[in-house]
């Protein structure tokens, strides 16, 4: 038989009202083991989607922290807040009529220039993403570096919820990629090609196949593929 693992309950604080949760939790789920239903502010689950963006106090403690529910564990005395949305400004801009030039960054967002290098941003990013070195590298005008550095951004927001300069940088580092994306990154010939025989018609039997086929068969498939060499 089995033995039970039982862990320690740890109290932690949530819309102004104390509970008991058990301490190996996410805050995601001590939120459902205490009966809420979570249908907001809920994406993967696996730390990748940045739904779950959340701020929280720890007792005695002055600091404000960041992270995702998903990913952070309980502790005692957490005073929790989620995030449903993080407000930020984000510029329109068609991206076939910009240009990869070093004013572009700071043509559509100018309060890079406002960036007092206090770092917050990174201590924020729940991704441990140099986020203060993308702005920087936005605002000298290396888009590459900047779309680099950025790259493994989930756009959760937490790092403009804490900027004092008021900087929405997840929307900078997507303009970054983009920018570098359509004009700058190596063009990858087998990607061109792909794309000519898809538009041929050529794979549409073979995806309509796919399309009726049974979760397994297709599950199958995916790990007996070939892959192509570049």
């Amino acid at each position: 038989m089995a033995t039970e693992i039982k862990h320690k309950l740890v109290k932690i604080i949530v819309a102004n009202t104390e509970y008991e949760v058990p301490s190996n939790l996410t805050i995601m789920k001590a939120l459902e083991y205490l009966g809420w239903r979570l249908d907001r502010g809920v994406g993967c689950r696996g730390g990748f989607c940045g739904a779950c963006s959340t701020i929280y106090r720890l007792q005695g403690d002055h600091k404000l922290y960041t992270g995702l529910a998903c990913a952070t564990k309980v502790e005692d005395g957490m005073l929790i807040a989620q995030i449903p949305i993080s407000p930020a400004n984000k510029k329109q801009y068609d991206i076939e009529a910009l240009k990869a030039e070093p004013n572009t960054m700071l043509e559509y967002y100018p309060e890079i220039a406002k960036c007092i290098s206090c770092n917050t941003c990174t201590k924020a990013c729940p991704m441990d993403i140099e986020v203060m070195d993308y702005v920087q590298a936005a605002l000298r005008g290396d888009i590459a570096q900047a779309a680099i550095l950025s790259f493994d951004c989930i756009m959760c927001g937490l790092c403009a919820t804490r900027c004092p300069a008021e900087i929405s940088q997840f929307n900078v580092g997507i303009l970054a990629r983009r920018l570098y994306g359509r004009y700058i990154a190596p063009k990858y010939k087998q990607l061109d090609k792909r794309v000519k025989e898809v538009e041929k018609g050529i794979y549409d039997a073979e995806i309509d196949k796919m399309m009726k086929a049974e979760k397994k068969q297709i599950a199958k498939l995916y790990n007996a593929r070939v892959r192509e060499k570049d």
